[in-house]
């Protein structure tokens, strides 16, 4: 285990692989990011609602295994490339993040410490039991403070870049639950994908992006739903591979 990640399940070759790169808001004890720490309870910290869902997939055995980032995404953002500068992000959706303002050196043991061990276990876990598929799961603010105007009434986007095998079948399943789903929205993933691109589509492994409303995901009740919406999705998505 490392404070990097955490690790959930039992990877299978030929199985169901999730990653949640923005799962906690833990800030280790040493960081201080000099930030108002009910900040650290909001999306710009956290995906809300992912880690647990993650847990409800896991449990129910619609996913063998799931890697969860274990810090929060102000401490390092590992959904982006090593080098982009919202890797150590120095402002969120309008906070400032004074924390952050690291020299090259600073920003270099930040990465040491959490990026690269976070994206070798993907890769180690990958390497050992090739997944059949990967699931990628976030969730997404109803509403953005630094652009309250914009009007987010998806309860749950599909994402992707190069590789689509999964989109239609994903947005499919997504929209046969009755919900409200965004093609490559509430942003697209052909312009913030990098787990993805680097885990998935370099290794020709299919998967799907998902995102999660959170005012929908955030208690016990909603989380139950999005898990059991996400196994059937899974489930279905599964039987396209083989066919």
């Amino acid at each position: 285990m490392s404070e990097a990640w955490v690790a959930l399940g039992s990877p299978r070759a030929g199985g169901v692989l999730l990653i949640g790169d923005h799962a906690s808001n833990h800030v280790p004890a040493d960081i201080d990011l000099g930030i108002d720490p009910a900040l650290l309870t909001q999306h710009i910290a956290i995906d809300l609602g992912v880690a647990e869902v993650a847990a409800l997939l896991v449990e129910a055995a619609a996913v063998d295994a799931a890697i969860l980032g274990g810090v929060s995404r102000l401490v390092v953002d590992c959904n982006r490339d090593e080098d982009a500068p919202g890797a150590v992000p120095i402002a969120s959706d309008g906070h400032a993040i004074p924390g952050n303002a690291l020299d090259h050196d600073g920003r270099e043991a930040r990465i040491a410490r959490v990026f690269r061990p976070y994206h070798d276990h993907i890769a180690a876990t990958i390497a050992a039991q090739r997944p059949a598929m990967i699931l990628s799961l976030h969730s997404f603010t109803p509403s953005l403070a630094s652009d309250p105007d914009q009007v987010r009434p998806w309860q749950v986007g599909v994402l992707y870049n190069e590789d689509d095998r999964l989109a239609a079948p994903a947005i499919a399943a997504l929209e046969g639950e009755g919900l409200i789903v965004g093609d490559q929205l509430p942003y697209s993933g052909k312009l913030l994908n990098a787990t993805m691109n680097r885990h998935a589509e370099a290794n020709g492994i299919p998967y799907v992006g998902i995102e999660m409303r959170q005012d929908l995901a955030r208690d016990a009740a909603g989380q139950a739903l999005f898990a059991e919406r996400l196994a059937r999705m899974c489930n279905k998505l599964a039987l396209n591979i083989a066919e």
